[in-house]
């Protein structure tokens, strides 16, 4: 029988599947906590050791050692640890990715660029990430997330989304918010604020879109709140629901089980989906009609792919769904 994944995207750049929470770490101590989280909870978050905001100034060179060390620990048993360098402008990030790379490329999950001040800042520090990869022979290319935080970024986030080795796109909103240079309210940084001015509304309707638009991952933006558990995964929700963002940040562990339930799809439709997919194989992918109505290769796509986001969000599967596709 043949996987979906050979038969219902021929020729096409798969969809990334990644997990619903891509959690930061900025020390050593809180990647190694979290560390402890993932292999608990397994692969449901990535972990990103912060190598920008996280780094002493004067010991970036240091921080960056550290944390590729955390990368190729045998802890990190899911392979999904990765790492944010420093921004364009910032005199150290092709030291970040030359230690990384070299230390660490061949478990990095991905790489996370952050702050670029439009498309061409992207674009040099992939050249520069793939220019490392060939020097060391790693023998494959790292997927690079780009961190969209200024209004430049905004205005080329299509341009960005489409460059060849970018896997997700993700919001900075404070950052966004402070390069209005006080136009946008200090409010607008939280909830309710964050989705309803309409500056940084159009922002998050911009990125999700370019990113889907361009076959890669929207990443919505972190909360600040760390007491109320019940405000991270409405804002989880909301960003899911409203605005099109399959993935999310967080920054404390307390916030990583919240966002995953927020980000799973409906249980009624992951039954339905594998009843759908399982009838599709055993028909070799021909139309079917399941429960009166006709499903043909267009449906499967959309409910392969909500299989696969609920398998990556730690969902219960059947076995049969299991056996055959996982």
């Amino acid at each position: 029988m043949r996987h979906p994944s050979d038969v219902l995207f021929p020729g096409e750049k798969p969809f990334p599947i990644l997990p619903a929470v891509d959690h930061y770490a900025g020390s050593e101590k809180l990647m190694k906590k979290a560390l402890q989280l993932q292999n608990e909870l397994g692969p449901i978050f990535d972990i990103t050791c912060d190598c920008e905001d996280g780094a002493r100034a004067g010991a970036e060179r240091e921080h960056a050692e550290m944390a590729a060390g955390i990368i190729m620990s045998d802890d990190n048993r899911h392979g999904r640890v990765a790492a944010r360098v420093h921004d364009f402008t910032h005199a150290h990030w092709r030291e970040d990715i030359e230690i990384i790379v070299s230390i660490a490329g061949a478990r990095l999950p991905f790489i996370t660029l952050p702050k670029p001040r439009g498309a061409g800042d992207v674009r040099a520090q992939i050249a520069y990430l793939r220019g490392v990869e060939s020097r060391i022979g790693l023998g494959r290319e790292i997927p690079a997330h780009v961190l969209i935080e200024t209004l430049g970024a905004l205005h080329e986030v299509w341009e960005i989304a489409a460059m060849p080795g970018v896997e997700s796109i993700d919001f900075g909103l404070m950052d966004f918010v402070s390069d209005h240079h006080g136009a946008i309210p200090g409010a607008a940084m939280k909830s309710p604020g964050q989705f309803s001015h309409p500056l940084v509304a159009r922002a998050k309707c911009e990125i999700a879109t370019a990113a889907l638009g361009n076959g890669v991952v929207p990443t919505h933006n972190v909360t600040t709140e760390l007491k109320d558990m019940d405000v991270v995964h409405d804002n989880a929700l909301r960003a899911r629901n409203e605005f099109g963002f399959l993935r999310m940040w967080s920054i404390h562990p307390k916030q990583i089980i919240p966002i995953v339930e927020a980000m799973r799809p409906d249980f009624s439709e992951v039954e339905q989906a594998v009843s759908i997919i399982v009838a599709a194989q055993d028909k070799d992918w021909a139309p079917i009609a399941h429960e009166g109505l006709l499903h043909d290769r267009a449906s499967y796509r959309y409910y392969w792919e909500l299989l696969a986001r609920a398998r990556a969000t730690g969902m219960t599967l059947p076995p049969e769904a299991l056996r055959r596709f996982f």
